[in-house]
């Protein structure tokens, strides 16, 4: 993937194995077919499998696809474009060992001419981290992303989780054998797994990979999904990562854990250990960049009808525009950190959840950072009470905003926000927005059961 900024590449994303390398893995491992990845606009990873002996051919002069029928990409007249794969990602995957033996590599989407396709969300990633890169420094990010286990039965899914256990709960959670299978896979395919746990949920987990650059944690987080989703399949249940899939429990969030690593030197440039909260100037301008920017870069990070049925009061999920370190009801809490290891100091954004194209969550949250260190955005003081227990008139002293209460507030904001416009592109934000219009209108004349029962009778 060549820079649009003559940065080096490895700058940004790291070291990537050679060709040779890779082929020399297939042919040690006898994979036979590979599958060529990438993601539409909503998240969803697509596909292209060619044979291993193809890999070569592909690596050096792409895969041709159509990209007509792919939600956010482009319409009929001007479908052709072509896949590069980024060996960095090459990985076998953990079932197919026999002579269907597989592997994949994710992918940069480009036009006929070469060019970085704009529709593509890994390249509205890689577009913010060349402008970061430029100041000198690395997007570093940990996302935690939590879902749900439901049984499957005869008639489909059942809208049941298939335990009783609570949070960190051990003798009542009966996945507990599954997650290993999981975490597992997960390690088989490059990913290393720092923890995991059942959720405060029934039914509800978390799984907890390691921290890194944006963009390794950006397909760390797409393939996550879907390698969930097999091993649960394969034990007969159905891996969901729905944000709010029953009512009267807590949501599934993807909290966010960021920082910036000095190109130049590694450290942490948020990092002050003379500051109260032990954070820099940069960082406090990155949180006051997020703070201002939170309710127009909501639609990217939370993006579903759904979404905001998590961000209510009551659930630990964050309503109000606010930052705090210990407070877990502020939208942004400083982590503490463990035995005085200031290098692991971080800052993390509570509202994203696990629908949204970690991609595109990952570019809007460091937009909007950036422009709170450009414009040397002030930070107000931290919020350390708890926020579900203040009135209206406390929010308004304290100016205290709320995050959008429905999507369609949220494309609302989106669509007033020069900064998510410029962000992801006219390409991907005009498609982003359809999308999420069309949902929303969908959703708005859809009658519910809530109202039949309530209604019917009475009126």
């Amino acid at each position: 993937m060549p820079t649009e900024s003559g940065i080096d590449r490895s700058a940004i994303l790291g070291p990537s194995p050679s060709l040779e390398e890779i082929l020399g893995v297939i042919e040690a491992e006898g994979v036979k077919f590979i599958d060529l990845q990438f993601s539409d606009v909503l998240g969803t990873v697509k596909s292209v499998t060619i044979p291993a002996k193809a890999f070569k051919h592909v690596a050096t002069g792409g895969q041709w696809i159509d990209g007509s029928s792919i939600a956010g990409y482009a319409r009929i007249a001007e479908s052709d474009m072509y896949l590069t794969p980024d060996l960095s990602t090459f990985a076998i995957l953990p079932w197919d060992q026999d002579e269907a033996k597989s592997a994949r590599v994710i992918c940069w989407v480009h036009n006929p001419n070469g060019d970085p396709f704009p529709g593509d969300p890994r390249h509205v990633l890689y577009r913010q981290l060349e402008r970061l890169g430029k100041l000198g420094y690395r997007f570093m990010t940990g996302p935690e992303l939590e879902f749900f286990l439901f049984s499957k039965g005869n008639g489909g899914i059942e809208p049941l989780p298939h335990d009783r256990g609570g949070y960190f709960d051990y003798s009542t959670d009966l996945a507990f054998r599954i997650r290993k299978d999981m975490v597992l896979a997960l390690e088989k395919m490059g990913i290393d797994v720092e923890a995991s746990h059942h959720e405060t949920a029934i039914g509800q987990h978390e799984i907890d990979f390691e921290y890194g650059p944006a963009l390794v944690t950006g397909d760390r987080a797409i393939t996550f999904k879907y390698i969930l989703k097999a091993i649960a399949q394969q034990h007969g249940l159905h891996a969901t990562f729905m944000p709010k899939p029953l009512e009267g429990i807590a949501g599934s969030g993807m909290h966010v854990h960021q920082s910036f690593r000095s190109l130049e030197t590694g450290q942490n440039a948020f990092v002050d250990e003379t500051d109260p909260y032990g954070l820099s100037k940069l960082a406090k301008q990155f949180i006051a960049g997020q703070i201002h920017h939170a309710r127009a870069i909501c639609g990217v990070i939370a993006p579903l009808v759904n979404s905001y049925r998590r961000l209510v009061p009551g659930y630990e999920a964050p309503v109000y525009v606010s930052w705090a370190q210990t407070n877990r009801s502020a939208l942004v809490r400083i982590p503490r950190i463990r035995g005085g290891n200031t290098a692991a100091t971080r800052i993390e954004l509570r509202c994203p959840d696990p629908s949204c194209n970690p991609y595109l969550a990952f570019a809007v949250m460091l937009a909007a950072g950036l422009d709170g260190i450009e414009k040397d955005l002030p930070l107000g003081e931290p919020v350390e009470e708890n926020l579900y227990h203040f009135t209206d008139d406390d929010l308004k002293r304290r100016n205290i905003p709320t995050l959008p209460v429905n999507l369609g507030e949220a494309i609302s904001e989106m669509e007033r926000s020069t900064l998510v416009r410029e962000a992801l592109g006219d390409h991907v934000y005009e498609r982003l927005i359809e999308a999420q219009r069309s949902e929303w209108d969908a959703f708005s004349r859809h009658v519910t059961d809530w109202e039949r029962s309530r209604y019917l009778e009475t009126y």
